[in-house]
């Protein structure tokens, strides 16, 4: 398990954009959010010149991998073209970003696949640095032998992207001390993680797995747990208004007390809105004209400082527009 949470800094590019990440949106803000545009926003950004101490986290963002395919809505690019992902990256790192934690389902979703295949391609290339890691949607197709295909689909990645003879250079990989990190999305299979656990735990390149929201069922089976946007105890609100703090203080307050030995990821969303996803709950987290957003980066402060640091930040998300939390683009309208 994880006992030491100090991040080496020397396999990560210098986090000087956080600063605007911190404030993000509150300069159109001034104004009204609805005049902001793009180019405002990229201009602001480089206009920061703000260096920040090495106890911050280090910046991650989730990146939905299937834009391009038939079961998603077009957002004008594909995921496969080159082009979009090197450009991709690069504003990635002009927010102060360091790493894509890309949604991963297994080999059998194979535009998916092939999309994650073309990001660690271009990511260890990158001059900087940028990192890429999975995260892994657990496969719950097949009810009979659960743990089996989950099996199936990790020694898969492992042999493709992570191990020392795997077929794309791993370079670009995330780690955290030396450790390739995997992330685990649950469904609602029955997999025995204790199983998988024994399983990894045999790779030479033994990972770090890290799985949504803390649990004492899994505790054992997991080297930490990342926070994910959600509204809390009370609920969406019709409204928007519920904008997750009540989560973030119990995910913080849960990790520093009842797992200290565990990593942590902390999480920041700008807002929630899933009117234009085929599998629309009506859900709905207003962005309040940055504070959301705002306000989400900055509540680890709270649990987090230069003697006890948050390894790392995950952005919920960088582009998934069918959920309302992509950050690509510039910052999210605001009502007058």
């Amino acid at each position: 398990m994880v006992t030491m949470l100090q991040q080496s800094s020397k396999h990560f590019p210098p986090p000087t954009g956080i600063a605007f990440l911190l404030n993000l949106c509150l300069v159109c803000c001034l104004g009204c959010c609805l005049s902001c545009t793009h180019a405002d926003y990229k201009h602001s950004l480089r206009t920061q010149s703000l260096s920040f101490p090495r106890h911050q986290p280090v910046m991650l963002a989730a990146y939905q991998p299937w834009f391009g395919g038939t079961s998603h809505i077009n957002v004008g690019y594909s995921s496969q073209d080159r082009t979009v992902l090197e450009r991709q990256i690069a504003d990635a790192k002009q927010l102060g970003i360091s790493g894509f934690v890309v949604n991963w389902y297994g080999c059998q979703h194979q535009f998916e696949d092939s999309a994650y295949a073309l990001l660690q391609q271009l990511a260890d290339a990158d001059p900087d640095g940028f990192k890429v890691a999975l995260m892994y949607d657990e496969n719950d197709s097949n009810l009979a032998n659960p743990t089996d295909a989950v099996l199936a689909d990790l020694n898969y990645a492992y042999q493709r992207y992570i191990a020392r003879t795997s077929q794309l250079s791993r370079s670009a990989y995330l780690r955290y001390n030396g450790q390739p990190v995997i992330f685990v999305f649950p469904k609602e299979g029955n997999t025995d993680w204790n199983r998988v656990r024994q399983v990894v735990n045999t790779w030479d390149d033994r990972p770090l797995l890290i799985y949504k929201d803390p649990t004492e069922k899994w505790a054992g089976a997991f080297d930490g747990f990342y926070a994910w946007v959600q509204p809390g105890k009370s609920g969406w609100q019709r409204d928007g208004s519920n904008w997750g703090q009540d989560y973030l203080e119990y995910f913080y307050t849960t990790m520093t007390h009842s797992f200290p030995q565990k990593l942590a990821v902390g999480g920041a969303w700008p807002g929630f809105n899933d009117s234009r996803a085929s599998w629309s709950l009506n859900r709905h987290m207003d962005s309040r004209c940055g504070r959301t957003l705002e306000q989400s980066l900055q509540m680890f402060r709270r649990y987090y400082d230069a003697s006890r640091p948050l390894p790392f930040l995950l952005i919920e998300t960088w582009n998934d527009y069918e959920e309302g939390t992509n950050v690509e683009g510039g910052p999210h309208g605001c009502k007058s």
